[in-house]
Formats: C-alpha cells, sequence, structure tokens
C-alpha cells in the first residue's frame, strides 16, 4: 500500500503545480455536479414524489451513489482509464516491478478534480438526511456506512471488468459506460421505480439495487426485514471475480510492443 500512498501523493504534486488550471477544472466540475442536481429538484417542482418516493428520499440514493462513483474516479482512475496503460505500454513496466500489480493500476493515475463532485455528494447526502428528519441510530449510521462502501466497491468491479477487456481489445469498450454513467445515471433513482426487467438487471447482474434500494428501504423504515438491510454486503461476493477476472486477463497479456 506504501508504493500506492505514495503514487497518489506524486500524481497531486504534480496537479498544483499548475494551480490556475485545477482551481477552474475544480470549479468547472462543481457547475457539472450541480446540473444533476437540478435535474432531480426541477423534476420535483412538478410532481411531490415519484412512486412515492419523495425529494430527499431520492437525494439520499443520489448521493450514495455519487459518492461511489467519484470516489473510484479519485483512487482507482488508473483502472477506469486502463487502456492508456496498454495502449503506451507502461503495463509492460507494472508487470516487471515486484509490487502489486493491480495496486500500481489503480495509482498510475489519479482524478483530484472530481474531489469537488465527492464534496459536493456528502453535502447533498447531509442535507436530505436533515430534512428527512430520521432518527440516527448507530445501526442505522453503520448501515449508512455500509450502503456507502458497498456503493465504492461496485464501482471499482466495474471499472474494474472493463480494464479487463483492454486485454483483448486494447481499447476500452465504449460499451462500458451502459454500466458506469448509464448505470450511475439509473442508480441515482431508487431502482424499484423502473419496470422489473430493468430493476432485475441492475440489481443481480450490476448490484446498484442491493447497494441503495433494498438498504435504502429498511433505512427508510419502509420494510422491517433485516435481509433488505444488510443486502448491500453480497457486492463483496461481486468482487471476488472481479479481480479474479483481471488477474486472468493478465495471463493472457503479451503487449502491445509499443
Amino acid at each position: 500500500m506504501n508504493i500506492y500512498f505514495k503514487s497518489l501523493k506524486l500524481h497531486l504534486k504534480s496537479l498544483l503545480e499548475y494551480k490556475a488550471s485545477f482551481i477552474i477544472s475544480f470549479l468547472s466540475q462543481i457547475l457539472v455536479f450541480f446540473s444533476y442536481y437540478f435535474v432531480i429538484v426541477s423534476l420535483f417542482s412538478k410532481f411531490s414524489n415519484v412512486k412515492g418516493f419523495t425529494l430527499y428520499e431520492v437525494l439520499l440514493c443520489f448521493s450514495i451513489i455519487q459518492i461511489g462513483f467519484a470516489f473510484n474516479e479519485i483512487f482507482s482512475r488508473g483502472i477506469d482509464t486502463f487502456e492508456n496503460l496498454i495502449i503506451n505500454g507502461n503495463f509492460d513496466r507494472i508487470l516487471l516491478r515486484p509490487k502489486n500489480i493491480l495496486l500500481q493500476a489503480m495509482a498510475s493515475d489519479a482524478d483530484y478534480v472530481k474531489a469537488s463532485r465527492l464534496i459536493q455528494a456528502f453535502i447533498i447526502l447531509i442535507i436530505a438526511l436533515i430534512n428527512l428528519k430520521i432518527k440516527l441510530t448507530l445501526f442505522h449510521i453503520i448501515l449508512l456506512l455500509l450502503m456507502i462502501i458497498s456503493s465504492i466497491i461496485t464501482f471499482f468491479c466495474i471499472f474494474l471488468v472493463s480494464a479487463s477487456f483492454c486485454f483483448i481489445t486494447i481499447q476500452g469498450l465504449e460499451a462500458r459506460n451502459v454500466l458506469t454513467a448509464g448505470g450511475k445515471e439509473i442508480a441515482q433513482y431508487p431502482i424499484g421505480i423502473f419496470k422489473k426487467n430493468i430493476a432485475f438487471i441492475f440489481t443481480f447482474i450490476i448490484p446498484y439495487g442491493l447497494v441503495n434500494y433494498y438498504p435504502l428501504l429498511y433505512f427508510l423504515g419502509r420494510v422491517n426485514k433485516l435481509s433488505y438491510a444488510f443486502s448491500e454486503l453480497l457486492v463483496i461476493f461481486y468482487l471476488i471475480p472481479s479481480i479474479y477476472i483481471f488477474y486472468k486477463g493478465i495471463k493472457r497479456y503479451s503487449s502491445t510492443g509499443s
């Protein structure tokens, strides 16, 4: 882990060499993220609820997904842009180093500009909790933390599986955007508001529903089943095959000759 944190520190140091550029990019990301928030607020200015879910319940759902996505864009950016390592031949260097390959790939890039999204997502999370007036017991706090952690793990798994295709195609598949950016747009709303086939795909194939829908129902007091409360723990089982697929791809890797 030491090399991972050192690499992140170097990325931050190099980024701050151009402070004006960093500040402008940081502010632009604030405006971009605000547009996502504005769309949801605008929707609820016309409708009081969406299939029974109020504005602040949807914002709670929204913030959990956005935290997971933004966290990975900052700290796992090397996996998100993995095709660059393959194309420019830098992955060959990673293989020569006697360090953990996955950690090196993760630390190969970091997008600290996206920290603005992470901060805004936490602010929206706090606003939603205040307005929902939920009595936060220790159990509720643990449940909320598990939802956030599972959101981070889910996006990491998706990034990792998408990166694994680069061993076959070299270039990353644009279809992955359906799972990442597209999936994020769907998952920022409670999955239960969509049709059953879509809800099934984004719950049991891509586990967004396990992250912020079933646990959310328990968190909001809509159901009393403990199985709903801890459904996000099933996301861990998605982590195992994702890492396996990545290392299986490494065994097939034969270099691009860059």
